[in-house]
C-alpha cells in the first residue's frame, strides 16, 4: 500500500505545507519553483506522489510549500531558514535535496547556510542571482499579478518554459491555459516573485560543502541558458547535465529527469 502524508508544520504563527510520500530510509526532500506561490502543495500527497512511486520504497520525499503567509519584503535567505526550521521540527537531520527554479534559490542558501542538513543537492533550471533574463520575467510576471491578468500570466510562463516541440504537440489544449485555477488572491505569489529580484546567493555559493549536481537546458527561457555555467563557476566540484533542445521545463519533460537526480543521490 502507497504511504503517503499531507501535513503542516509551525513556522513562527503560520503554517508551512508539505507533502510527504514513500517510507524508505533516505529522505529526499523537494522544493519547486514560483509555481507555489498559486498554488500550495496542501492536500495534495497522493496526486503529486505519483511520478515518484518507484523511488518509494528505498525514499521519504517530502515536497514542501514555502509558508502560508509570506511577509510582502521578504527574502530567499529568509525562505531557506524557514525550510531549515520545518525540517528541525520534523526531526529530519540529513536530506538529500532537489530544488527546482526558485526552489534551487532556496536550496543554495539551505546548503551554504545549514550544511548539517543538506547530504547531496540537485539544483535545477535555476541561477546564482536574479540576471538580466530572470529580472525581465519577474518584472513582467509581477506586473500580470498586479493586474490579476491569471491567463495571460500562466500562458506566458507556458510559452517561455516548454520547448516548441511540446507546445506543437500541445497546441490544442493550450488555449486552455489559465481557464481554471485563478487563486483568490495574488498576494502570496507576489511575495515570493519580490524576492527573487532580490536573491543573490553568489558571497555564499564557496561555502557548498556537499555532492552538488546541476541540470539545466539548453534553450531556457526564463533563466537564460547560461545560469547553469555560471553557477559550475561558482559551486567547486560540482557535476553538469544539460538537456539539449528543452527549456525550463526540462524537469517535466526530459523523460528520465527523476532517474538522473535519484541516481545521484544513491550515488552517495
Amino acid at each position: 500500500m502507497m504511504q503517503t502524508e499531507n501535513g503542516c508544520v509551525k513556522i513562527g504563527d503560520d503554517d508551512m505545507y508539505y507533502a510527504s510520500f514513500g517510507s524508505g530510509e533516505r529522505c529526499a526532500v523537494l522544493l519547486p519553483g514560483l509555481s507555489d506561490g498559486l498554488a500550495t502543495v496542501k492536500g495534495k500527497a497522493l496526486l503529486l506522489s505519483a511520478p515518484y512511486r518507484k523511488y518509494m520504497k528505498t525514499h521519504r520525499i517530502l515536497m514542501f510549500s514555502r509558508r502560508n503567509h509570506l511577509p510582502e519584503n521578504h527574502s530567499i535567505r529568509a525562505m531557506a531558514d524557514e525550510q531549515a526550521e520545518a525540517l528541525d521540527r520534523l526531526g529530519i537531520q540529513e536530506a538529500d535535496v532537489l530544488g527546482v527554479s526558485q526552489g534551487g534559490m532556496i536550496a543554495q542558501y539551505l546548503a551554504a547556510d545549514h550544511p548539517e542538513l543538506v547530504r547531496r543537492l540537485v539544483l535545477a533550471v535555476t541561477a546564482s542571482h536574479a540576471n538580466e533574463v530572470a529580472a525581465a520575467n519577474i518584472r513582467h510576471w509581477i506586473t500580470l499579478a498586479e493586474q490579476g491578468n491569471y491567463r495571460e500570466l500562466m500562458m506566458d510562463t507556458a510559452v517561455k518554459s516548454y520547448s516548441d516541440a511540446y507546445l506543437k504537440k500541445n497546441r490544442f489544449v493550450l488555449p486552455l491555459v489559465g481557464v481554471f485555477g485563478k487563486p483568490e488572491s495574488f498576494r502570496r505569489f507576489l511575495s515570493n516573485a519580490r524576492a527573487i529580484l532580490g536573491f543573490d546567493a553568489g558571497d555564499v555559493l564557496g561555502r557548498i560543502s556537499c555532492p552538488v549536481m546541476l541540470i539545466g537546458g539548453s534553450e531556457d527561457k526564463i533563466v537564460g541558458n547560461d545560469a547553469i555555467e555560471d553557477l559550475a563557476e561558482r559551486i567547486p566540484g560540482s557535476t553538469v547535465h544539460i538537456y539539449e533542445g528543452l527549456g525550463h521545463a526540462a524537469y517535466e519533460e526530459a523523460a528520465d529527469f527523476n532517474d538522473r537526480v535519484f541516481r545521484f543521490f544513491d550515488a552517495g
